[in-house]
């Protein structure tokens, strides 16, 4: 948000993106991992229920970057399917 005031004066927009899980081969590897229970049980809790892919990802990063979103700057855009809702809000929340 600072940014976005500082560059705003020269006409910028800076918004970023916070991606959740993403399938990638690092994410498989932590699937099937130790930890798969885990990222497995989010995944069932969230309200998406499976985890993004970097095609999603990359949608939100052709919409920032079009006219479309020329209004929107300072934002951080969370692309999660919904787990940080859950973690707060839903069945994820720590007991």
């Amino acid at each position: 948000m600072y940014e976005a005031v500082r560059w705003g004066e020269r006409g910028a927009r800076i918004n970023d993106i916070a991606p959740g899980i993403i399938v990638t081969p690092l994410a498989i590897d932590e699937f099937n991992g130790p930890r798969g229970d885990f990222y497995k049980n989010m995944f069932a809790k969230c309200p998406a229920g499976r985890p993004g892919t970097a095609d999603e990802v990359a949608d939100v990063a052709e919409l920032l970057m079009s006219t479309r979103a020329q209004f929107i700057t300072g934002s951080t855009f969370l692309v999660d399917g919904g787990a940080t809702a859950s973690y707060y809000y839903g069945p994820l929340q720590p007991d």
